[in-house]
């Protein structure tokens, strides 16, 4: 049937629904779907719609059925009204509350912040019914919040006792001398780490020789998590489940027990760890002049930090200084060339939040990437190329006897030619020239803005919009290059604590070096654990900046009142988005807030613009601006113009 079309639903905070359908070439006209005609449908489930007849406006259409379900659990609050229990979730896309049954309250009382789950939903006239899964406490209260941004996007705190108990057994047993067998020996070999000064796992070691004058060894030591975590095991079924670490604001939630990930894992100095590595001789160029992979056993010397690694980098009388300044020098080759063959730079700069024991945001600091954050980097980048290059028969010069394509690689497409177009006439009406080619913006035309903007009130606006135009890397079993990295061949090795891809990978890499093969029939397997490793990812990401967003609020609520200079990240007919420059918290000016002139919003130029005066305000502009309130269950923040 021509009118019948599948396709995942988003829902506007209005209760509107749109269909992505693939089959509407305008931009911006995905079938309409009035609140009456969701039949049920939630955000970003998968559902099938039936088009209207055609009219004069946009196409519109109703959910005939609903194929698979998004989500079903929701955190919010409980409340009461004439004896009856809601919960009133915290989603702004969820239009609707959810009636608990007082049998189905599990403790919960009106007022509190709990998890519950639909249970029941079959008519859309009536709310659905559902029960609560847990207690989180108080709204307001940190660990409460924490709690439930985790929760909401599915993460859970604690993990199960069988769990906890496999990972206590592994951690009793320790490095038995059985471990130590067929694993080439590096503990005499200079080895350190480099982490955050708050870091507790040590995913990856760096070993250091000098073979001669122009010729180093360097060692990629990643923990051995694939020794520990079997396949069938409770630890690896959980990690699959969970596929990532979640980093909030104030807390880890890990993908495995501490136990294994901040001990028995962690490759903490002065203690034998094993480990799976890339050993790679390099030329005083950075070229790789020969490579080995396989299991290691390590002993690191030292834990530096980023900042006592940076000043080792640039004093000669500092610790190791002079292995360092070596790789240094290898490191900045190494992005060299990878910008020479078009990759493109996405860093961000970052904030971090200073939280007193309630958890409450006190100071605000920006996180400062020096050369010691990009020696690891580029080091890291180059192991996990290496390893796709030798996983991957088609590349010339592989090994593999592995089956074509049973890998999981790590991919980021092309941009979208329509996303390149937008950014493309955006740029172009703050002033910049770009050129597009093939349908894309050149790598180093990017660059090169990017750079000159260096230290200007626009920079990242700009960067935000180019990071928008961008494709999302995600995982694969098939390869088809890294786009924003430029490589070929690419995959995720080196942080197999926090992410289970990279478990895997290590895996794989160990069946590869015993000359196993993998049956073609286990490729959908892989291709399953790449959807949801990329799906969890996705979700950690929201989560963590769910946290901060929290935080930013949190710390304006106490400063209302007071005033800022800002930068205008955005803005729209309704009003102007401004990011607070210390801090980086973004709020909302109403254009009803602006009242020294009628403003008239200009899409083209992206401006507004005051009829009588001819005053604008566009993107990058710097104003100054008093914080005039703040919404913490809604996460938004409301500025006024001074």
């Amino acid at each position: 049937m021509k009118n019948k079309l599948e396709g995942i639903i988003s829902i506007s905070s209005k209760g509107t629904g749109y269909v992505a359908s693939g089959a509407e070439k305008n931009k911006g006209q995905d079938p309409e779907i009035d609140f009456r005609h969701l039949n049920t449908a939630l955000h970003g489930d998968v559902v099938e719609i039936i088009l209207h007849p055609k009219g004069k406006g946009r196409q519109t259409a109703e959910v005939s059925k609903i194929i698979t379900r998004a989500k079903m659990a929701f955190v919010g609050v409980l409340e009461k009204e004439n004896e009856r229990f809601f919960l009133k979730p915290d989603d702004t896309k969820m239009y609707t509350d959810i009636l608990i049954s007082e049998k189905l309250l599990n403790g919960a009382k009106a007022g509190q912040k709990v998890f519950g789950e639909i249970t029941s939903w079959k008519d859309r006239n009536k709310m659905p019914e559902g029960k609560i899964i847990k207690v989180l406490g108080m709204p307001g209260d940190n660990n409460t919040e924490m709690h439930a941004i985790a929760m909401e996007k599915g993460f859970e705190g604690e993990f199960s006792k069988e769990v906890e108990n496999e990972a206590k057994k592994i951690k009793q047993n320790g490095i038995t001398k059985e471990d130590y067998k067929d694993r080439k020996d590096f503990r005499e070999i200079l080895t350190f780490t480099i982490d955050p000064y708050d870091a507790k796992d040590f995913d990856d070691a760096i070993s250091f020789r000098e073979i001669d004058k122009n010729t180093y060894e360097v060692g990629i030591h990643i923990a051995d998590v694939s020794h520990y975590v079997k396949i069938g095991s409770e630890l690896d079924r959980e990690a699959k489940k969970r596929g990532t670490s979640v980093y909030l604001v104030d807390r880890t939630i890990p993908m495995l027990p501490e136990t294994l990930s901040n001990d028995l894992c962690s490759l903490v100095p002065h203690k034998d760890r094993l480990t799976m590595s890339a050993v790679l001789t390099l030329d005083k160029e950075a070229r790789v002049l020969s490579q080995w992979f396989g299991k290691t056993i390590i002993h690191s010397q030292k834990r530096f930090t980023y900042e006592e690694a940076e000043e080792s980098i640039k004093k000669s009388t500092a610790p190791l200084h002079k292995e360092l300044f070596i790789l240094n020098t290898l490191a900045k080759k190494l992005t060299k060339e990878r910008f020479a063959k078009g990759a493109i730079s996405l860093d961000q700069e970052e904030v971090k939040f200073v939280l007193d024991k309630d958890g409450v945001p006190i100071k605000v600091i920006k996180k400062e990437r020096g050369d010691s954050n990009r020696l690891i980097e580029e080091f890291m980048l180059l192991a996990n190329k290496k390893v796709a290059e030798v996983m991957s028969p088609k590349k010339k010069g592989s090994s593999s006897p592995l089956l074509d394509n049973v890998f999981i690689y790590r991919i980021h497409d092309l941009p979208n030619k329509e996303k390149m177009a937008d950014l493309s006439f955006f740029l172009r009406s703050l002033g910049h020239k770009v050129s597009l080619q093939d349908g894309l913006i050149p790598a180093h035309q990017i660059n090169k803005l990017l750079e000159s903007l260096s230290g200007k009130n626009e920079k990242d606006t700009v960067h935000r919009a180019v990071i928008r135009s961008m494709a999302k890397a995600i995982y694969s079993t098939k390869n088809i290059g890294h786009y924003g990295l430029a490589f070929e061949y690419y995959t995720h090795f080196t942080s197999p604590i926090r992410r289970y891809p990279d478990v895997i990978v290590h895996r794989l890499l160990s069946l590869q070096l015993a000359n196993k093969t993998i049956k073609k029939e286990n490729l959908h397997e892989y291709e399953k654990i790449s959807l949801t490793a990329s799906e969890q990812e996705k979700r950690a990401s929201d989560a963590e900046r769910a946290s901060i967003k929290y935080k930013q609020v949190e710390y304006m609520s106490k400063r209302i009142g007071q005033s800022f200079e800002g930068i205008i990240s955005g803005i729209t007919e309704w009003g102007v988005y401004v990011e607070e420059v210390g801090t980086k918290c973004e709020g909302l000016v109403r254009v009803r807030d602006i009242s020294d002139d009628f403003y008239i919003f200009n899409e083209k130029k992206m401006e507004l613009l005051g009829e009588k005066k001819k005053k604008r305000y566009r993107l990058g502009d710097k104003v100054k601006i008093k914080v005039k309130g703040v919404d913490l269950e809604r996460k938004t923040i409301d500025y006024v113009l001074v």
